[in-house]
């Protein structure tokens, strides 16, 4: 296939393997193992020695096309495909670091990362010192001699915060670092990480791959040497945080309109965004696309466009937040994002409960910030919505 394809054909074509029905649509291969000519050909298949597949824990054709649909839009030399976003995150980790290593972190993650990092990986003697998402002095500061992981969001959840993925690269190189990047609010088609100096790109693909909020998946992403024998492919075939085949099939069928949902969501969501920084029940407003964000010129710089989520704060804290929440009639209440239904949510009380109050005062996520992930309806139908509990 020809290097100089666009995102939205490759999304289209890479990675069709036809069997032997010579069929259009990718097939799903949904059994467990898979059957060898010959003792030889097993024992080579097992040693590595042969490429080929398995068993569907580590090696399935329908999950290596989507893995290799999303390498080549990532501009990544391997991907890893897992079960889920955290499955991802936690692959990447255990599969990459040993005990008595340290982690760079951005204080601006989704409440689960901060848990996986603070609970699980504390247990086994890997520490994380969270920092905040744009002073890149902190980062540099908080680098010790053991530290072998940067990872953050940019975007960050909810507060849209951007950080400087280039200069944060060079700093983690200087360091011994890999720098990890969570890109899932932008996907490959508004920003590539890899491509600005990152080492790994992490994926939930259960948001804006899919697109529809079908099923769980996770992506690792990177060069082949790093992943495949640096322990991330090793994790997942021992360990077993596996993605199905069939839902491997679904995000595949949702990486052929990625490019065209991706826009749409982005162009709603800058209107949304413009509509609610006017509004006088409104106290401030988090998006990259409004020339009043912080980041908005570091923004223009990494991404194509703002994305598709707005965060945003309310007058008279929980209750008024909540009270927005539960007079919408349209917008989905739900925690999830990227679906192509707008969805809403209360992070303080859902995505970042579980973190401490300390955790969330230091990430500025208050009792009044909402956040809604604009779809694909009309905006207007939207804005009428939200209207009638902001007042």
């Amino acid at each position: 296939m020809s290097d100089n394809l666009q995102p939205e054909t490759l999304a289209l074509h890479t990675g069709i393997h036809r069997s032997q029905f010579h069929e259009h649509s990718e097939a799903m291969y949904l059994t467990s193992s898979f059957v060898f000519d010959s003792a030889a050909q097993a024992a080579a298949r097992f040693s590595g020695s042969e490429p080929g597949n398995i068993y569907s824990r580590f090696t399935n054709p329908t999950v290596t096309a989507f893995e290799e649909r999303l390498a080549v839009l990532e501009g990544a030399e391997t991907c890893i495909a897992t079960s889920s976003g955290m499955s991802a995150i936690l692959a990447c980790t255990m599969g990459l670091l040993s005990a008595g290593d340290h982690i760079v972190a951005s204080q601006s993650l989704f409440g689960a990362t901060v848990n996986l990092f603070n609970n699980i990986l504390k247990k086994f003697n890997i520490d994380t010192t969270f920092v905040s998402a744009t002073d890149v002095d902190a980062w540099r500061s908080a680098i010790r001699p053991n530290t072998k992981l940067f990872f953050m969001e940019t975007p960050s959840n909810p507060l849209t915060e951007i950080s400087d993925i280039a200069e944060l690269a060079r700093i983690a190189r200087m360091a011994g670092a890999w720098l990890v990047v969570d890109n899932c609010f932008c996907t490959p088609i508004l920003q590539k990480p890899l491509e600005l100096g990152a080492d790994i790109v992490i994926h939930s693909a259960t948001k804006y791959l899919d697109g529809q909020g079908r099923v769980l998946g996770g992506a690792v992403l990177g060069k082949r040497e790093l992943l495949m024998d640096g322990g991330v492919f090793g994790f997942l075939r021992t360990a077993g945080p596996t993605l199905s085949a069939f839902n491997a099939w679904v995000i595949l069928k949702g990486l052929e309109t990625l490019k065209i949902r991706v826009e749409a969501h982005s162009e709603n969501a800058l209107k949304m965004a413009q509509w609610l920084e006017k509004h006088s029940n409104v106290t401030r407003i988090f998006y990259p696309g409004l020339e009043s964000h912080p980041q908005h010129d570091l923004a223009k710089r990494q991404q194509k466009s703002g994305g598709g989520i707005v965060s945003f704060e309310v007058k008279g804290g929980r209750e008024a937040a909540w009270r927005v929440i539960d007079s919408t009639q349209l917008i989905s209440i739900t925690a999830n994002l990227g679906d192509a239904k707008s969805t809403l949510t209360h992070p303080a009380t859902t995505t970042h409960a579980r973190i401490s109050q300390e955790a969330r005062d230091a990430a500025g996520i208050t009792d009044g910030l909402l956040r809604i992930a604009v779809g694909l309806e009309s905006v207007q139908d939207l804005q009428t919505d939200l209207a009638r509990g902001l007042g």
